[in-house]
């Protein structure tokens, strides 16, 4: 939809529905020919056949049965669909990030848009409503609805008048955002997130001093009270997911027991101590580089708005807003783009290093959060700045698939293998080369179902 300035998500929330609640038991499917990228964290394999049933992969590498309907994928890529291990959901619409954009119907339409760009499991990691959150959980999981399947945590923890603040996201408040003042109130708020089914719990430990720099800073939590936190979630079974920015905010998480680093260290960077106390804790991290790209990316690039791969995710107010002279030599001139530079560029040198290092890694971008952090082309782009940061293509595609499905331990999802659930990307080219391929979406099959088709033509 070239220079339509209608997103993708408008265009195909209303009447998608018979898509995802279409039987998937009719026929299997043969996809032929294809070059398996399996999401294991093997080399890719060419030439393979893979079969689907019921939703499910029913085999690799063998013939099909004789009643199974052919899909011919020479000169193609198979793999998982894409994971993200952090991203929010019901925050923004349009140019605006604000509690009352987190409504049903804005959060299925972003659901819908993450599916078409062949990301077909999302975490929102805090700053959700209960029990709006918890029953789109529920239909997400029970395919009830188009979209992405959906996890993560429902309010989440920070220290009062902290982070996330009201200048972020207009309007939240104490439905979004639990601020203890005691350690005791802190575990009565891991209680009553358990008692909701969260999936995490997530814990803010930042001042925000590096996203608003010579300006207003805010209280962090308290050692006291997040430990406490950490403490009641594991007590409960849960494990803990704490944003933090700098080195020994990390250092002082992964000691008090956080199981996810929820965002790269970018302030210095990353050290043995860091790495060896990671280690000793199986604790994973999600480095999100284009958090901070974001600020600053869309107003370097106005050509970008011509390209159907980004305009399929654009609504017209942010189109207008990237399109806008005014609006992006301001970005440009802002004191955060400098910093957020600095910051995606040592963010980049650690998540080199922590791979080296044996680092469980996931993958996530902080998507929804912000309105230049754009549902799908987001894990599109983090994709692209992993391998700039030094891992190899077919390293960031594991990052996406099986390291997601693995960070939040799902077993039934993240790898093409017998059993797994068929949640299927299919590309030109070969992305385990050359990640631009990635972009070249010609299929996504969700749970056997085709959902979605080309977003680069």
């Amino acid at each position: 939809m070239p220079g339509s300035g209608r997103s993708l998500l408008s265009t195909l929330l209303f009447g998608g529905a018979s898509l995802i609640c279409a039987s998937a038991m009719a026929t299997p499917v043969a996809f032929d020919h294809a070059r398996l990228i399996d999401g294991s964290g093997a080399a890719a394999q060419p030439d393979v056949t893979v079969v689907v049933d019921e939703g499910k992969i029913i085999s690799v590498g063998q013939a099909a049965p004789a009643e199974a309907r052919h899909i011919d994928l020479a000169g193609r890529s198979l793999l998982p669909a894409l994971i993200s291990d952090h991203s929010h959901v019901g925050l923004v619409q349009g140019t605006s990030a604000a509690s009352d954009n987190y409504t049903r119907a804005n959060i299925l339409a972003a659901l819908r848009q993450y599916t078409h760009y062949g990301v077909l499991t999302v975490t929102a990691l805090g700053l959700n409503k209960s029990p709006l959150f918890d029953e789109l959980r529920r239909e997400q999981h029970e395919g009830k609805n188009p979209g992405a399947d959906l996890f993560g945590v429902d309010q989440g923890i920070s220290a009062p008048n902290g982070i996330p603040p009201t200048s972020m996201v207009h309007g939240l408040g104490p439905d979004q955002v639990y601020r203890p003042a005691t350690p005791e109130e802190a575990r009565q708020d891991v209680d009553r997130m358990v008692e909701h089914g969260t999936d995490l719990v997530k814990i803010w430990v930042d001042d925000f001093r590096n996203n608003v720099p010579n300006g207003k800073t805010y209280p962090k939590l308290s050692p006291t009270i997040y430990r406490a936190a950490i403490e009641e979630a594991h007590l409960r079974h849960k494990r803990v997911a704490v944003h933090i920015h700098d080195l020994d905010v990390a250092k002082s998480v992964v000691a008090a027991g956080a199981d996810i680093l929820a965002h790269g260290v970018r302030d210095k960077p990353v050290d043995r101590e860091l790495i060896d106390a990671m280690k000793a804790h199986g604790t994973w991290y999600i480095a999100t580089l284009d958090l901070d790209e974001a600020n600053y990316l869309f107003a370097e690039h106005p050509d970008w708005l011509n390209t159907p791969f980004l305009s399929a995710g654009l609504d017209p107010a942010l189109r207008a807003q990237f399109a806008d002279p005014k609006w992006r030599s301001q970005t440009l001139a802002k004191p955060i783009t400098a910093a957020s530079r600095k910051s995606l560029a040592l963010n980049e040198r650690n998540l080199a290093v922590l791979n080296r290092a044996g680092i469980k890694i996931g993958f996530g971008t902080d998507s929804g959060a912000a309105p230049t952090r754009i549902p799908g082309f987001a894990e599109h782009r983090e994709l692209r700045l992993t391998v700039d940061a030094g891992l190899t293509p077919l390293e960031a595609l594991i990052l996406a698939t099986g390291h997601a499905a693995a960070l939040l331990q799902l077993d039934d999802r993240g790898v093409i293998a017998p059993g797994k659930r068929a949640d299927l990307l299919i590309v030109r080219g070969a992305p385990d080369q050359n990640i631009d391929a990635i972009d070249h979406i010609e299929q996504v099959w969700q749970r056997g179902v085709q959902v979605g088709g080309p977003l680069n033509e």
